[in-house]
């Protein structure tokens, strides 16, 4: 994991510009959930080993994870979920690359609603997303939290029809962060 987060430093290094004048925030151990709640199932899981990278220079923000480090408290849903819908193997990771549309200053302390702009890639599918959150700031840590929507058929993940009545059509995500600075 921590190569993935060397990797989204040189990615920012190199797509931004000066590298002494940036403020980097960054993490290995966000956590991001998903939700699905139907009548017949409610299905949940967490990954807690999420990487992200924020730029308080110019807000420009990447969040990635492994898919299979999502864990289920079934441990057959999570099997299908890896093997039969998200194809792990062929699709490893989920990575939304965007910006904080907001003009705020991440290193002055406050609370802070914020949008996040940019394009998320889900199954090897990128589409562009706007998620809303909140960014606390004590100066030298952010708290990042954000919840969004994703409809799986956009990304191409195959519901087979046996159980389409089990999932949702929309898939809630939410994420919890602490970021320190880099």
């Amino acid at each position: 994991m921590k190569s993935i987060i060397n990797l989204f430093m040189l990615i920012f290094f190199l797509h931004v510009g000066e590298v002494y004048a940036q403020t980097l925030y960054g993490t290995t151990l966000g956590e991001v959930s998903l939700y699905s709640d139907t009548p017949i199932e409610t299905i949940q899981a967490v990954n807690k080993k999420s990487g992200a990278i924020l730029n308080s220079s110019n807000r420009e923000l990447v969040v990635q994870m492994k898919i299979t480090e999502f864990v289920f408290p079934n441990k057959l849903m999570q099997e299908h979920f890896n093997e039969n819908y998200m194809e792990s193997e062929r699709y490893p990771t989920a990575t939304f690359k965007g910006k904080i549309k907001e003009q705020v200053d991440l290193e002055t302390p406050g609370t802070y609603p914020v949008t996040a702009e940019g394009s998320l890639t889900i199954h090897g599918v990128s589409k562009p997303v706007t998620v809303k959150g909140q960014v606390v700031s004590n100066g030298t840590e952010l708290k990042l939290d954000f919840k969004f929507q994703v409809k799986p058929e956009e990304y191409q993940i195959e519901i087979p029809s046996l159980v389409i009545t089990k999932i949702a059509e929309l898939i809630d995500i939410s994420g919890k962060m602490s970021l320190a600075k880099r």
